[in-house]
């Protein structure tokens, strides 16, 4: 059976699967110097990729502020979403509290714009498999021995789309939230 790609359009839709369909993806590579991935894609191939970047981005980023919807298939839309880029003056990007949100009816345009970097991406290698030499500290084939380093592991986001979402949310990673308590 085929995939069906269904958009967030930002009214929430229980069954969106992508942040962005294959048209954003065309509009958004047609500006990227290194798009020969995306643009030697079939269109089939350029919708799964979108729905599986829209996936990853949902599992590894915390967004701020809530979901618009309890039912809905995604994480954006959001309500409460500060939108950093719309500060009106330098003075209130000094303030704890922004003076300007993401409309709540929207997908903002960055998180539209990292799904298609993320799917470029994932056309160009599966960025989910587990890393050559996983568990291993060495390994010796044919009188050559190969070290490997656990914390040099590439991140399931390329670094690109976690700095295009970054103002939206915060990288969920294995520490997140832990703190060591300690009693004197």
């Amino acid at each position: 059976m085929a995939l069906t790609l269904v958009k967030e359009t930002g009214a929430g839709l229980v069954d969106a699967n992508s942040y962005a369909n294959v048209d954003d993806g065309n509009a958004y590579h047609d500006g990227h110097l290194y798009a020969s991935a995306w643009t030697g894609a079939s269109d089939d191939q350029k919708a799964v990729a979108l729905v599986m970047a829209s996936r990853l981005i949902d599992a590894e980023v915390r967004f701020n502020g809530t979901r618009s919807k309890n039912v809905q298939g995604l994480q954006w839309p959001r309500v409460l979403c500060p939108e950093r880029d719309s500060l009106h003056s330098p003075l209130n990007a000094l303030l704890p509290i922004p003076s300007a949100f993401v409309p709540a009816d929207q997908v903002a345009k960055a998180v539209v714009q990292a799904t298609c970097e993320m799917a470029r991406e994932l056309l160009l290698t599966d960025r989910t498999a587990a890393p050559r030499g996983e568990g291993l500290r060495f390994e010796n084939t044919g009188g050559n021995q190969i070290g490997y380093d656990k914390t040099d592991r590439r991140p399931v986001l390329s670094r690109v789309t976690q700095a295009m979402l970054a103002k939206y949310g915060a990288q969920i990673s294995a520490k997140s939230g832990e703190v060591k308590l300690t009693r004197a």
